[in-house]
């Protein structure tokens, strides 16, 4: 399948362009675009991509590809409104957009946006489990903790590509336009767009899980932050069929390594989930299942995650199998987002507007 890459930034570089590169079974990468031409000619050198552009529309006027993967950083909802448009089918990283106006304005199209961790084997084995006890309806609570250093920290090894070679007037017309995306969502108050950039940037995964493994939360019970902007995040409310989530997320800057782990308690035992940097590939995440007579069982697979989601997009393309989460569950994740940052404005008499109001 050939397919286009745009954004060519930190995930591009340490995720996707070793994985494609391994991958040449299912892709060929026939064009790259980034707003720095350094970064485009750096990803188009390791993949082999003649094409290189600096704007998406010069790269979907040209075509020659049958799918393109939207790694840019921030709200994707217009690169993904263009790539359908053109006729593309579209992976999306996370998040698919900012605002649900952007979502509804999205032409009809093949579109899956991913949430590797979704596709991590550990989680399709406790998703198989959970199944086996009963589904949603045993789980009496499920509990989050993240703990997460520097982007910088986590990426020291990698070696990445810098882009110094684009437009200063360009980058601010861009944070602008975002700004304003952010207070169509959230409104103007900086302590709630803060807290929805989280949501949306890093706690989306989580919110990802529980809809896989509960259900979206349809009511946030209580939010709280506290220490130095991201800081800490606490979350809380009532899972769709019974029991309570919570999730704790720590911005910890000098923390020796990523952690995450999300603990299922059910009647009979617990399923915990612990994953590792998103960025080692094939580090593989743990399932420990907690049995009768106090037993404890840990599970392991090496097969990356985000390799076994591109190849569930080739397979969405090309075979028409659908994936985990299509336009609909990106939605719900936005929704929680802006939930949870209405509940932490009424808790803190802070403004709220927009969408979330």
């Amino acid at each position: 399948m050939r397919i286009a890459l745009f954004g060519c930034g930190a995930v591009t570089q340490a995720v996707y362009v070793p994985l494609l590169s391994r991958r040449r079974d299912l892709f060929e990468v026939t064009a790259v675009c980034d707003l720095s031409p350094t970064l485009a000619g750096a990803v188009g050198d390791r993949l082999g991509a003649a094409r290189r552009y600096t704007a998406l529309e010069d790269m979907l006027a040209a075509g020659d590809f049958d799918a393109v993967l939207v790694l840019a950083s921030g709200s994707h909802g217009e690169a993904v409104r263009r790539a359908l448009a053109a006729g593309h089918a579209v992976l999306c990283e996370k998040p698919l957009a900012l605002t649900r106006a952007e979502v509804a304005a999205l032409p009809e199209g093949r579109l899956m946006v991913g949430y590797m961790k979704q596709y991590d084997p550990a989680v399709r084995r406790a998703e198989e489990l959970l199944a086996e006890l009963g589904g949603p309806g045993v789980i009496r609570a499920v509990e989050v903790t993240v703990l997460h250093p520097s982007g910088d920290s986590q990426l020291a090894f990698a070696n990445l590509a810098q882009a110094r070679d684009v437009d200063a007037g360009l980058l601010a017309s861009l944070r602008a336009a975002e700004s304003a995306l952010v207070s169509r969502a959230v409104g103007d108050s900086s302590q709630v767009q803060s807290l929805y950039g989280v949501a949306l940037g890093s706690i989306c995964h989580d919110l990802s899980l529980l809809r896989r493994f509960t259900g979206s939360p349809t009511e946030i019970s209580y939010v709280e932050t506290w220490g130095p902007p991201p800081g800490s995040i606490e979350i809380s409310g009532p899972l769709p069929a019974q029991g309570r989530f919570s999730i704790r997320w720590h911005y910890l800057e000098d923390y020796p390594a990523y952690r995450e782990s999300v603990t299922i308690h059910h009647d009979k035992g617990t399923l915990e989930l612990v994953f590792p940097s998103p960025y080692l590939m094939n580090a593989p995440t743990t399932l420990t299942v907690v049995s009768g007579g106090e037993s404890r069982t840990e599970w392991r697979d090496v097969t990356e995650a985000f390799e076994v989601q591109l190849a569930a997009f080739h397979a969405f393309v090309n075979d028409g199998k659908p994936p985990l989460t299509d336009v609909g569950g990106a939605l719900e994740d936005i929704v929680t987002a802006q939930r949870i940052a209405a509940r932490y404005a009424v808790q803190h008499d802070l403004p709220l507007g927009g969408e979330a109001a």
